[in-house]
Formats: C-alpha cells, sequence, structure tokens
C-alpha cells in the first residue's frame, strides 16, 4: 500500500493505520494520528508494507522506496 500528500486520509477512512508509522501531508496529519498512526516528519516513511510521502516533490525518494519494497 502506497500513499502520497492527502492520500493518509483515505489510509485514516480505511481504519488501516493503527500501530502504524506513516507521514502525510501536514493538513492530513490530526487524521493519521486519530486513526491511531505513528506520524513521522520524513520524505518517505515505510513500514513493512506501508509507503508513505507527505509532499509531490518527494515523488522520486516515494518510487525509489516502491520500487525497493517490490524487490523484496
Amino acid at each position: 500500500m502506497a500513499a502520497i500528500y492527502h492520500g493518509g486520509f483515505v489510509l485514516a477512512s480505511a481504519n488501516i493505520l493503527r500501530g502504524r508509522k506513516v507521514t502525510c501531508f501536514v493538513s492530513t496529519k490530526d487524521d493519521v494520528m486519530n486513526a491511531g498512526a505513528r506520524y513521522l516528519e520524513q520524505e518517505v516513511v515505510v513500514d513493512s508494507n506501508l509507503i508513505a510521502s507527505h509532499f509531490p516533490a518527494d515523488l522520486p525518494a516515494f518510487m525509489k522506496a516502491i520500487l525497493l519494497t517490490l524487490k523484496r
């Protein structure tokens, strides 16, 4: 599962964040934290099969994390 920018809101709505580490756009930070996630202020956060990034400018690092995860 991968989410970037406001995608953290979708993950929170899907109720799959409890106990997970994520990052997201600042306006959805409270939503992901209220859904039980541990918010980290990082370019990309990988927690097992969950990959999250917070800004469109982070796309190169986000895609690199996705590709590395898929190779495992």
